[in-house]
């Protein structure tokens, strides 16, 4: 099962980074499930080959896949349907395993969060970047945030997004994004997020939406290192500042020093020099 695991490792460690683009794990995700069920529905004949040609390599006797498979484990019961070693080793292994591979993988990705992850590339569309389809747009809002938008809000959102539409073919900073994250940097940067105010609200919560728990994971890691024995009075609030510089130490690792004891000592006067 050795291509079982390099395909859903490669799902994994993408899913585990710290910042990842959703268009991205979208396509990954559901890559990776059309690969796994084309390899339950195909990949026997090739898996058994790879099996048949080792054993010949290595002069491992193979065993007769149409003889009457009998478990060591169990004790046989009486009035078992007997069953081949092949049909044990291609129905009752290979065939559950990945079945249970993408069982999981649609409970973590089922329809309604797939379909909500893809409400984003309606933002960001590499078909017609410089096209925004607004029903696409307005539709999901209506059904996935109710409490984040009024009905006057969402009318206000279409106004928006058909004036949107026009200023972005004019601005090289919005029609040049190619992901919704950049979507976001360039309203910021174009200080344009205050006129469309709506349409970065609606970007912020799809930058939100939780793809993996990698982040999360991390926080709980540094949380033991942090709150041991010894310092398990930490106040929330000082703990919570040790994380963030901890969890985002590449980012910390910029900051200056100097720069920062200079503001502390602005902060109040002291009587010995820092």
């Amino acid at each position: 099962m050795k291509e079982v695991i390099g395909k859903t490792n490669i799902l994994s460690q993408a899913l585990q980074k710290k910042s990842q683009d959703i268009l991205n794990a979208m396509e990954l995700v559901s890559a990776t499930k059309e690969s796994l069920n084309d390899f339950r529905n195909n990949g026997w004949d090739s898996l058994f080959a790879h099996v048949k040609l080792f054993c010949e390599k290595h002069q491992v006797d193979m065993l007769d896949m149409k003889a009457r498979y009998t478990s060591t484990r169990y004790r046989p019961r009486k009035n078992v349907n007997h069953v081949t070693f092949e049909h044990f080793y291609r129905v009752d292994l290979f065939t559950s395993i990945l079945e249970k591979q993408l069982h999981e993988l649609n409970n973590r990705f089922n329809d309604q969060a797939m379909e909500l992850l893809s409400f984003s590339s309606t933002l960001v569309s590499k078909i017609h970047p410089k096209v925004i389809n607004i029903e696409q747009i307005c539709l999901p809002i209506k059904n996935y945030y109710p409490e984040d938008f009024t009905e006057q809000e969402i009318i206000q959102l279409r106004y928006q997004l058909e004036i949107f539409n026009i200023d972005m073919t004019k601005n090289p900073k919005l029609s040049g994004v190619s992901t919704i994250a950049d979507l976001c940097k360039g309203l910021v940067e174009t200080q344009k997020c205050e006129t469309y105010y709506l349409l970065d609200r609606v970007v912020r919560l799809i930058l939100t939406l939780p793809v993996s728990t990698a982040t999360t994971e991390r926080g709980f890691s540094a949380m033991k290192i942090f709150k041991n024995r010894l310092r398990n009075k930490m106040s929330g609030e000082f703990l919570a500042n040790n994380l963030v510089v901890y969890i985002e130490r590449e980012i910390a690792e910029n900051i200056d020093t100097k720069s920062v004891i200079d503001e502390f000592k602005d902060l109040k006067g002291r009587r010995d020099e820092l």
